[in-house]
């Protein structure tokens, strides 16, 4: 959408003569349009569930072969990490999650609903990305519930550490080395950053409407 209103206003001022003096006159009713539909675009967003973020790392760490450089050793973990990200995903992890009872995880979410139901609510609710050139992998845990938050990425880490080997096989160790720490402010809906597209989106919108009643275009 942004890109195709920047084509959009590039075109205009390359090919016609006298728009800027348009959007000068124009320029309290674009702001306030601007605003407006910032405004809107927060309401809409406050709409939905403000979940917190919380993270935790993990180092994957390969078996040296003798032979064998560090950093094919290093690529070699960051493969594994990209696998482990995919399956992190999945219904058979879910299930070594939720079966630490001892850290009092909340699974209401994922009861009583159809199985299609239960993989999408998890697949929103679990994240994992490799930090590239290097074997650690983050993982993410999103929740309503700060202290859920965190409690899910500790789950999902202590998962691997235990089970992580089911996947990856025997040569690959996983070791937690940054504990879940959860984020201060909600981070689902990104607030600020949909207020700040609606307001950009708004004042384009209403630009190109000024300029075409101006028979700019």
């Amino acid at each position: 959408m942004l890109i195709f209103l920047y084509l959009y206003f590039l075109h205009i001022f390359m090919f016609h003569t006298n728009p800027a003096r348009v959007l000068k006159k124009r320029s309290k009713v674009i702001f306030m349009t601007g605003v407006i539909v910032a405004l809107v675009t927060l309401l809409i967003s406050l709409l939905f569930p403000l979940q917190y973020r919380a993270d935790a790392q993990v180092l994957i760490i390969s078996q040296s072969r003798y032979g064998v450089d560090p950093y094919t050793v290093v690529r070699s973990a960051e493969r594994v990490g990209q696998n482990i990200s995919q399956v992190v995903k999945t219904t058979d992890f879910f299930e070594k999650v939720v079966e630490q009872r001892q850290l009092g995880l909340d699974t209401s979410r994922f009861e009583n609903v159809p199985e299609l139901t239960r993989r999408q609510r998890w697949e929103k609710t679990i994240d994992a990305s490799v930090v590239f050139g290097t074997g650690v992998l983050n993982v993410s845990a999103y929740h309503t519930n700060q202290e859920q938050a965190r409690r899910y990425a500790t789950a999902a880490v202590t998962a691997l550490v235990e089970k992580g080997w089911e996947y990856v096989g025997g040569d690959v160790t996983i070791k937690v080395v940054n504990d879940a720490v959860v984020s201060k402010l909600p981070v689902r809906p990104n607030l600020l950053l949909n207020t700040v597209l609606g307001f950009l989106v708004g004042a384009a919108a209403m630009a190109a409407i000024s300029l075409r009643k101006k028979n700019v275009l």
